[in-house]
C-alpha cells in the first residue's frame, strides 16, 4: 500500500491533511464553498460605511455529511487541506459545537472600502429593515447613504425626503426681464401690429425653450423649433386672416400642430415611455407659444393695458415678502397699474379689471416656472416667458369684453 493511500472518516476524527498535499476523494458537494467575490469598486463601497463581517453560523451552508449520516468536526474544510479553510470564512459547526472567531480579512478578496471580506454565503432574503438596525449601533447595517450617497437623487427628491418644499422662485432679475419684455409689448401695442410681431416673437421663442429646460428635457432642438415653428405660423395666419378672426387663427393652427406632434412623435425610435414624455412637452410647449399670439389679436389697448400689469405685478411678487402678502401685493399693483394705462389709453377704470385678471395668469405662470427646483436657466426663460404668454387669453378676453 502506498504512502499516499487516502485517509477515511470517522466519527469524532479531526481530520487533517498533509501540508501540500492534495484531497485523496472528491467531494460532492465542494464546488458549493466556491462562491465568487466581487473584488471591483462600486458606488456602494465607496459611499457605505464599512460592514462588520456576518456571524458564519447564522450564513453558511449546511455542512456535508459522512458516510455514517455524521457531521465533521470543526476545522473540517471539504477540499481543501490544512491553511485553506480560514481564508474561505471558516470550517463547518458541528451540531452543538460553539460558532469559530471571525476569520481575519484576507487582502485578495477584500473589496476596496471594506474593513473585512463580505461572507461568500450571505442570505439573499435578508431585509434591508433588518440590515439598517446597524445604523443605530446593533447590527449589520448601511447607514445613510442611500439617501445622500446615490448621485441619481435630485435635489426635488431630497427636498421631499427631508420634508422641504421644491420650489424655487426665478427672483428680481428674471422678473427685471419680464417687466422689460411687457413694457416693449405694451409700448409696440400702441404703434402697431407689426412694431407689436418684434417683442412677441421674442416671447415665444423664450417660451417654446424654456417649457422644454423646465420639464428636464435638454437639448431638445427638434421640439423647440417645432413649437416656435407653430407660433410663427400662428402670427402669419393671424395678419393674413386679420384680427376679428383671431379665435380661428390661433385654434386652427394649435390643432394642426397637436396633430403634427403627435405624428411625429409616433414615427419616432424612442421608448414609448420618452415617446410619451415628449409628445406631452412638445403640444404643451407649442399650445403656450402659439396662444401667446393673443397679444396679437386682441385690441391695442388692452395689449397695453395687459402687458403693464404683468410687468408690475411680476416685480411686486418678486420682492421679499411672505408668499401670501406677496400674491396681494401683486394684484393690487396690477390694478393700479391698469388705471394709470388705462387712463392714458381711454379705457380709464375698467384697466383694472383687466389687468388684475392678466395678473392672476401671469402669477400663475409664475408659479409654474418655480415648480421642482428649477435652474437659472429655467428661470432666465420659462420665469421671464411663462407670465406674459399666460396672460395672454386673459388680455385677449377682457380687452373684447370690456372694450
Amino acid at each position: 500500500m502506498s504512502d499516499q493511500q487516502p485517509y477515511q472518516q470517522y466519527p469524532g476524527y479531526d481530520q487533517q491533511g498533509w501540508p501540500g498535499q492534495q484531497q485523496g476523494y472528491d467531494d460532492p458537494q465542494a464546488h458549493l464553498q466556491y462562491t465568487q467575490q466581487w473584488q471591483g469598486q462600486t458606488w456602494e463601497t465607496s459611499v457605505q460605511p464599512p460592514v462588520g463581517a456576518a456571524d458564519p453560523a447564522e450564513t453558511s451552508y449546511l455542512p456535508p455529511q459522512g458516510a455514517d449520516g455524521g457531521y465533521p468536526q470543526p476545522g473540517y474544510d471539504a477540499g481543501h487541506g490544512v491553511g485553506h479553510g480560514a481564508g474561505y470564512g471558516g470550517g463547518y459547526a458541528a451540531p452543538g459545537a460553539a460558532a469559530p472567531a471571525a476569520p481575519a480579512a484576507d487582502p485578495a478578496h477584500t473589496a476596496p472600502g471594506a474593513a473585512g471580506p463580505a461572507h461568500p454565503s450571505r442570505p439573499s432574503g435578508t431585509t434591508a429593515q433588518g440590515e439598517g438596525e446597524g445604523a443605530g449601533g446593533s447590527g449589520v447595517g448601511y447607514g445613510p447613504a442611500t439617501l445622500a450617497g446615490n448621485a441619481r437623487v435630485t435635489d426635488a427628491q431630497r427636498a421631499r425626503m427631508e420634508g422641504r418644499s421644491p420650489i424655487i422662485e426665478p427672483g428680481i432679475q428674471p422678473a427685471a426681464l419680464t417687466a422689460l419684455l411687457g413694457l416693449l409689448l405694451s409700448g409696440a401695442a400702441a404703434v402697431g401690429s407689426y412694431a407689436l410681431l418684434v417683442p412677441l416673437v421674442v416671447l415665444q421663442a423664450v417660451t417654446a425653450a424654456g417649457w422644454f429646460r423646465l420639464n428636464g428635457m435638454w437639448p431638445a432642438r427638434q421640439g423647440i423649433a417645432l413649437a416656435f415653428l407653430g407660433a410663427l405660423v400662428s402670427d402669419v395666419a393671424l395678419l393674413v386672416a386679420g384680427r376679428e378672426h383671431a379665435p380661428a387663427a390661433i385654434l386652427g393652427t394649435l390643432g394642426v400642430w397637436v396633430l403634427l406632434c403627435l405624428v411625429l412623435q409616433l414615427r419616432s425610435h424612442a421608448d414609448p415611455d420618452e415617446r410619451m414624455y415628449g409628445l406631452m412637452a412638445t403640444v404643451a410647449s407649442s399650445a403656450l407659444a402659439i396662444l401667446a399670439t393673443g397679444h396679437l389679436g386682441a385690441e391695442p389697448d388692452a395689449v397695453s393695458v395687459g402687458a403693464a400689469a404683468v410687468a408690475v405685478a411680476v416685480l411686486a411678487r418678486a420682492l421679499p415678502l411672505p408668499t401670501p402678502a406677496s400674491v396681494v401685493v401683486s394684484l393690487l399693483a396690477a390694478a393700479g397699474a391698469g388705471i394709470a394705462v388705462g387712463g392714458m389709453t381711454g379705457m380709464g377704470a375698467r384697466g383694472a379689471l383687466l389687468g388684475a385678471g392678466a395678473a392672476v395668469c401671469a402669477l400663475i405662470g409664475h408659479r409654474v416656472a418655480s415648480y421642482d427646483y428649477p435652474s437659472r436657466f429655467v428661470h432666465f426663460t420659462a420665469g421671464v416667458a411663462l407670465p406674459l404668454a399666460a396672460a395672454a387669453p386673459a388680455v385677449y378676453v377682457l380687452g373684447r369684453a370690456l372694450g
